[in-house]
């Protein structure tokens, strides 16, 4: 697999992230069956697809960036789908999440 193909590889597995977050809001504690199976579902593709990427990049930036993209995924659909408040401080952190997940990106080596 090329740099670039990992790099691609990571951010969805991080899009996955966010998806099995977000199921767990569904799920309700795992009470509620189809939730709680595309949940799990989508936790084994976001690990697998985080395993194959690490075979490329380097674990430490890997991890980092699979988590911030699940953390900043889950926080704007919190906002969207959950009503949870979004503060100028709150948005602020997240800029600079995501600010933190280009720069790692940025500066990983090619």
């Amino acid at each position: 697999m090329t740099h670039a193909a990992a790099w691609l590889v990571l951010v969805v597995a991080g899009l996955f992230e966010t998806a099995w977050a977000i199921g767990l809001k569904y799920a309700d504690g795992f009470t509620r069956p189809w939730p709680s199976a595309f949940t799990i579902a989508a936790l084994a593709v976001s690990m697998v697809l985080l395993a194959l990427a690490v075979r490329v990049l380097p674990i430490g930036t890997a991890y980092a960036v699979w988590v911030g993209i699940g953390a900043l995924g889950a926080a704007a659909l919190g906002v969207v789908l959950f009503q949870e408040p979004l503060t100028p401080a709150r948005a602020g952190f997240l800029l600079l999440l995501l600010v933190s997940i280009v720069g790692l990106r940025l500066t990983s080596r090619s």
